[in-house]
């Protein structure tokens, strides 16, 4: 296993239940952590809790190229390159045909699928031009096998799978590695504003959740885990 202290990682999303449950566990590795979000609040309350600088703290919509762009400008002035990227931004949009707007889809497009593609274009150069690093995404399951009333869900995370397949390719004679984790339903705030009827009891608990990105961080640079499945036991698609 790799040890993470003294190592560069940038959590994105790391206010939501699984990127603050991954970013505390990361941290308290003694990692040099720099940490996105959407919520000043929350993002200011997490840097004091588990002292990361003020400016290693970004609040950032990863819908934004240019706002992306001036993150990674600002870490990169900072420190030469990310060792490991975690991207733990999304969301969950689960409603049927009929009463899926445009705007539900095109949001779901731009921040799990567009969105990563701003981060890829913005921090993968430097670990390519090093020859070395990671990168962890969440595609979850709907990544790899469809559900009712996911449609839009399903369309941004098959197209992330397929994206990071094929950027795969593009890194083989480097030592940057991407690792795709498929999990199934985590209780966490993703399902706060979706209207199904659900057994959150029986779902993976969010810190656990975290703890296989924190796993993930530690793989050892001889090998890669290309990807890592987690669902609740009573609960497998895949």
């Amino acid at each position: 296993m790799e040890l993470l202290a003294k190592k560069n990682v940038l959590i994105v999303g790391s206010t939501g239940g699984i990127g603050a449950e991954a970013t505390k566990l990361i941290r308290n590795n003694q990692a040099n952590v720099f940490i996105t979000g959407t919520n000043q609040d929350k993002l200011n309350d997490l840097a004091k809790n588990l002292d990361i600088a003020p400016h290693q703290v970004y609040k950032l919509d990863i819908t934004d190229s240019s706002a992306v762009k001036r993150v990674a400008d600002s870490i990169h002035e900072q420190v030469d390159k990310i060792d490991i990227l975690v991207n733990a931004a999304g969301v969950g949009i689960i409603k049927p045909l009929e009463s899926l707007s445009e705007e539900d889809f095109d949001r779901s497009i731009d921040i799990n699928l567009k969105g990563t593609f701003y981060l890829l274009k913005n921090f993968l150069p430097k670990m390519k031009a090093a020859k070395k690093g990671l990168v962890i995404n969440i595609p979850g399951v709907l990544g790899k096998t469809p559900m009712a009333g996911a449609m839009a869900y399903s369309a941004s995370k098959y197209g992330l799978n397929g994206m990071l397949k094929s950027v795969r390719e593009e890194l083989r004679r480097t030592e940057v590695r991407i690792t795709n984790l498929y999990l199934g339903g985590v209780d966490s705030p993703f399902w706060d504003d979706i209207d199904m009827r659900i057994n959150r009891d029986k779902f993976i608990t969010a810190r656990e959740a975290g703890r296989a990105i924190w796993f993930l961080c530690q793989q050892p640079s001889s090998g890669v885990v290309s990807e890592m499945v987690i669902q609740p036991f009573n609960h497998q698609a895949i």
